[in-house]
């Protein structure tokens, strides 16, 4: 028998839900790509991505997922054979050291483990010896969809000033820009990276990048500059300029909507809406642990980010529980990567997501449990509605 009639839920941490209105919003002919409306939807888009990173820097719009913004961040920059540090967490900033790597950077990473943010005193200590500043950037997440880690970038920025060294800050926002609170010119970072299927609401194949005056006079000499993500050309006074050749219109249509219902809502509300939903998951899954057949990757409550919450089962598979909610419920949760490859599940609570959403998805886990036979505390959905309850 299937319950999975009706509209699907997908509740994994990338892509995430399109809204009906973006959708309908590429759903338009292609327009003149030198002039007229399409240069406004750029300029609309570039303004709007400055309001969500809360910079007055520059912003530019890529035709590629968030591994082309890391080679943005870094072509831009940087020179072959520079040294960078990267603060390891979970799979993702180790991901973007590859690909450092990949480019002749010299890669250093911070040891880091899968069940902890990265700590600003290790960072402090690591910069401080670095007396002849051969790191020339410090590369973090903040939040890492592997680990399900929330990082504290004002934090490691002040462990980067108290050390006095000048590298360049760079922090990839892909699964937390939209979702939790980023304030890049208040928090010091120098570039920031993030693309359009997570917090953003909008169809994956869009990377956005933002870089402050220290990232733009780094360019002014970073020798591994490639002709499509180059900055200089981009700055170009043409409208193509912007994206080195045709835009990518119909993401752009979408993208723009996806811009004007977060501003609709509101910033701060937007951020407000993902901290009750995902402490509403933490709740539900705190219930389902007391059987100690399942329990939070991320010990410590403090850095569970609000953009999914990752689960890891002990000596217990998690296939049968995610086939259940897919095949029976129509409910999609993710499943663990990396070094937690088949451990556990990753329950997405980022973008276009509401109460329903989430307690719909937390009622086909609880299901799922109690039909697959594993152990867990009851009540886990009856705790999510609790804390709501008095939280609203």
């Amino acid at each position: 028998m299937t319950l999975r009639n009706g509209k699907e839920f997908l509740m994994i941490p990338g892509p995430t839900n399109v809204p009906d209105e973006v959708l309908r919003a590429m759903h338009r002919p292609p327009l003149e790509i030198y002039d007229g409306p399409l240069v406004a939807t750029t300029e609309y888009c570039l303004a709007g991505l400055k309001k969500i990173f809360q910079t007055t820097g520059n912003t530019y719009i890529y035709a590629a997922n968030g591994h082309g913004a890391w080679d943005v961040a870094l072509s831009n920059t940087l020179c072959g054979g520079d040294k960078v540090l990267v603060l390891s967490s979970g799979r993702f900033a180790v991901g973007w050291g590859e690909a450092a790597e990949l480019m002749g950077l010299e890669v250093e990473y911070l040891p880091g483990d899968w069940s902890t943010p990265v700590d600003p005193a290790a960072v402090k200590a690591r910069l401080a010896e670095d007396t002849a500043k051969e790191i020339k950037a410090v590369l973090v997440v903040q939040v890492d969809t592997a680990s399900g880690v929330w990082n504290d970038i004002k934090a490691i920025r002040e462990a980067m000033e108290e050390a006095k060294h000048d590298a360049l800050y760079m922090v990839d926002t892909m699964a937390s820009l939209g979702c939790v609170e980023f304030k890049m010119d208040d928090w010091g970072v120098d570039v920031c990276v993030t693309g359009s299927q997570k917090g953003l609401m909008s169809s994956p194949g869009l990377a956005f990048v933002a870089a402050n005056s220290r990232a733009l006079e780094a360019h002014e000499s970073a020798d591994l500059r490639v002709n499509y993500f180059d900055w200089t050309f981009r700055h170009g006074p043409e409208h193509y300029n912007k994206y080195c050749g045709t835009p990518p219109e119909h993401l752009l249509f979408g993208f723009k909507k996806a811009l004007e219902l977060i501003e609709e809502e509101g910033l701060e509300n937007v951020w407000k809406r993902h901290s009750l939903l995902a402490e509403a998951t933490r709740q539900a899954v705190a219930t389902w642990s007391q059987s100690g057949a399942l329990d939070f990757n991320i010990t410590d409550p403090d850095y569970r980010s609000n953009s999914l919450t990752v689960v890891r089962f002990k000596d217990i598979d998690p296939a049968p529980l995610r086939a259940f909610t897919r095949e029976v419920c129509g409910v999609s949760i993710g499943g663990t990567i990396g070094d937690l490859s088949g451990k556990g599940l990753r329950i997405a609570h980022m973008g276009h997501v509401n109460a329903v959403m989430v307690l719909g998805t937390l009622s086909a886990i609880e299901l799922g449990l109690k039909t697959c036979g594993i152990p867990h505390g009851a009540g886990g959905v009856q705790a999510a509605i609790d804390y709501l309850a008095q939280a609203l």
